[in-house]
């Protein structure tokens, strides 16, 4: 979502998106661990292989959704204003 969205959307919407941004970005967050964890593993005891490049490639995703959840962190707090 972009800011324009963000900023359309009335304050109760976007207290509801941040519960869920929030949510789902410590669950992604908690699982992207456990990969990392787990390849760590694999890769003491299998030797490297290409899978080990999955954590890596979902780091952007990672990445969007906490900034997205800092983007509707600032939109509440430039409405409370």
């Amino acid at each position: 979502m972009s800011n324009k969205k963000f900023s359309k959307m009335t304050t109760e919407e976007l207290r509801k998106s941040e519960k869920v941004s929030k949510s789902a970005a410590y669950a992604f967050a908690v699982i992207f661990l456990l990969l990392i964890i787990a390849n760590i593993y694999l890769v003491f005891l299998k030797g490297f292989s290409a899978v080990q490049i999955v954590p890596i490639a979902l780091l952007p995703l990672l990445l969007l959704i906490f900034k997205t959840s800092k983007d509707i962190k600032t939109e509440l707090k430039s409405r409370e204003k």
